[in-house]
Order: structure tokens, then C-alpha cells, then sequence
């Protein structure tokens, strides 16, 4: 007969049962420490932004953000967790902490650099900390595990990291709402000129130590509830335009990606196809478990697109049947979806390694 001392903690174990931290993505214990950077746009800012002298907008530190999960803003632009964090958890690892959080960090697990807002180009929105910026402070960071590991333990620490990213979408959204009307031809040297830069970055990383790197495009930018705010008689389908940038994007940094590979020793890297995956959750919420793909369950005006958390604004009662949480990022519901998808999808949606195989390479 069990004893008492067992089924009570049993018991609590059962209490305390949470489905991610337990989850069968997560890596096993004995696999070598990885640790996660975590670079982007306002997809991955864990709340950065709310630590920059600017005001930038978007910085999530009011409610509702975070009502779910932590249950007051973090910085997030999420009911909850977005999906880096649930990365972080099937690897084991700590929720990344924003890098400009006050206060000690353990580097050594790693950190997140993105900055809502932040674009490959640094003119797409000033104030906010562009790639090239969130490299620089990627530089510092490595200086600061110098001074604590020395330089071997800092080169095998950077060697066997994971580097996630999800930059780019921005430098369209501003490219369509500043120039909705330009010719095919400048909107690819305008690609051609974000997937150059985007390039050089990666090949500083790549420089700095970094071996592994994974991506999720750039999504399908003509269904996000505030693009298609100013066009509201477009009703549940997608702005074609930004659709096409983002189409434009996505094929130029898979070849790029590959590019490097063939000449990067070592190099290795996944692509998650974010822009369908999301684009499904939209066009088709109920085959996924959503009640709703086309509106926000946060915000005001078209599609509840804009002003979330600023009166006066609607807020849907339960955000786990909305595929968007304000008019421009997802759900944590939606983004736990797609986090599976990136650990361990099948390879017609990541790949030619899924998030999961980098982690477990050397």
C-alpha cells in the first residue's frame, strides 16, 4: 500500500502539473547546456522596449498584456507568452529576460535582443533598437561572459547556442504604408537591400561564434488586423500587396540562408514558414481551435486593429479562441501553436532542421 508521504506528493505534483514544462518537446537533462539569443521585432520582445529612454510605442506595459499568463504586462505584446518563451521551455531553459532588464543575468543561459518595432534597417523606426543595434549590444554581452568564463568556455558557450530570429516584417509595413504604390522593380532592390543587411549581421554572429541559427519569416503582412484596419471593406480576406512583399521576403532569405550554409563551415540553420502556418490560423481558425482569425481580441475601430489597452477599446472575454490578441500579435494560445510547429514541425514547415535538431547538435 503507498504511503501517505507518497500520495501526497503525488498529489501535489498533480496540483502543480503545468503541460508546457512538462512537455515531451523539452530536450533530455543529460544533453549539453545550449543557451538562446533571441534577436526581432515586437513578435520576440520579451520587454525590451520598456526599458529605452525614448518612447516607443508598443512597449505592452499596460493591461491587458500579459493578462493570461503572468497576469500583469511584462512587455510582452501578448496575452501571455509568446514564442520564444515557449522555446526556452522545451529546452529547458529560463524564459529569456529582456537584455536591458535592470539587475544580474545569467548570460550563460541566454537573452533576449528584440526590440518591438525594431527593423532590419535601422530607418524603418527610429528609437526602437534595430538589428544592427541589437548586434552591437549581442557584442557587449560577449565581452561581459569573457570577464566570467574566459575564452574557451565563452567560444563553447557561443558555438553550441541557438541564435532565433524574427525580424524583417516592419521594413515592409513601412515600406507599403510610406510607397503602397511602388513598382515591382523597387520593391526588390528594396528586398534585396533588407536581405543584404540582414546577411551582414549573420555573418557577424557567425564571426562572434555563433553556429546555429533559426528563423521564422516574415508573416503573411496583408491579414494582420491593423494593416488591414485602413482597408476595412477587404471583410475576412487579405490585403494582396503586403502579401506579395512578404512572399518576395521569405523566397530571398531562404536562398540566402542556404547561401551561407554552402559557404559558412559549420554553419546550420531552420526556417520556419511562419507566413503559411499563420496564414492557416487565419484563413481556417476553426480547424485549429480558434472562434476567430480575422479580429483582434484586444483594440478598437476595423478588426479591433489598434488601441489595445487604451480607452476606449473592446477586450474579448476569452483570448484563447482569437488567433490575434491585439491588431497585430498573436495570441499565447496561437503562439504555443506555432512554437510546436518550430521545435518539431514537419519539414515542409521547418526546416532543413527544426529548432529541436539544432539543439541537440554539438
Amino acid at each position: 500500500m503507498a504511503s501517505l508521504g507518497y500520495l501526497y506528493s503525488l498529489l501535489l505534483t498533480l496540483v502543480n502539473f503545468d503541460p508546457v514544462s512538462f512537455s515531451p518537446h523539452r530536450s533530455t537533462p543529460e544533453a549539453n547546456h545550449k543557451a538562446l539569443f533571441v534577436f526581432g521585432d515586437s513578435l520576440f520582445d520579451a520587454g525590451n522596449n520598456q526599458y529605452l529612454n525614448a518612447s516607443v510605442e508598443g512597449s505592452a506595459v499596460i493591461w491587458p498584456y500579459g493578462e493570461t499568463y503572468f497576469d500583469h504586462p511584462t512587455g510582452r505584446i501578448s496575452d501571455g507568452r509568446i514564442v520564444p518563451d515557449f522555446i526556452a521551455q522545451f529546452a529547458n531553459l529560463p524564459l529569456p529576460p529582456p537584455y536591458l532588464e535592470p539587475g544580474a543575468h545569467q548570460f550563460s543561459d541566454g537573452t533576449n535582443f528584440a526590440s518591438a518595432g525594431a527593423g532590419v534597417l535601422p530607418e524603418t523606426q527610429p528609437g526602437t533598437i534595430d538589428l544592427p543595434s541589437q548586434l552591437s549590444n549581442f557584442r557587449d554581452m560577449k565581452k561581459s561572459l569573457h570577464q566570467k568564463l574566459g575564452d574557451k568556455e565563452v567560444k563553447k558557450l557561443l558555438g553550441r547556442a541557438v541564435y532565433f530570429f524574427s525580424i524583417g516584417g516592419n521594413d515592409y509595413i513601412n515600406l507599403f504604408s510610406q510607397q503602397p504604390k511602388a513598382p515591382h522593380s523597387y520593391k526588390r532592390q528594396y528586398v534585396a537591400m533588407v536581405i543584404r543587411n540582414l546577411t551582414i549581421v549573420l555573418k557577424e554572429i557567425y564571426d562572434l561564434g555563433g553556429r546555429k541559427i533559426a528563423f521564422q519569416n516574415v508573416a503573411p503582412l496583408g491579414c494582420i488586423p491593423a494593416v488591414k484596419s485602413g482597408n476595412p471593406d477587404v471583410g475576412s480576406k487579405c490585403l494582396e500587396e503586403p502579401l506579395k512583399l512578404a512572399r518576395l521576403h521569405n523566397r530571398a532569405l531562404s536562398t540566402a540562408l542556404k547561401k551561407l550554409e554552402n559557404h559558412l563551415p559549420g554553419f546550420k540553420y531552420s526556417i520556419f514558414d511562419y507566413y503559411n502556418a499563420l496564414g492557416d490560423r487565419v484563413n481556417d481558425p476553426s480547424k485549429y481551435g480558434f472562434k476567430n482569425g480575422t479580429s483582434a481580441c484586444c483594440g478598437s475601430g476595423a478588426f479591433r486593429g489598434s488601441n489595445c489597452g487604451t480607452e476606449p477599446y473592446e477586450l474579448c472575454s476569452n483570448a484563447s479562441e482569437y488567433v490575434w490578441f491585439d491588431g497585430g500579435h498573436t495570441t499565447e494560445s496561437a503562439n504555443l501553436q506555432l512554437a510546436e510547429l518550430i521545435w518539431s514541425g514537419p519539414s515542409n514547415v521547418t526546416g532543413p532542421y527544426t529548432m529541436k535538431q539544432l539543439f541537440e547538435q554539438s
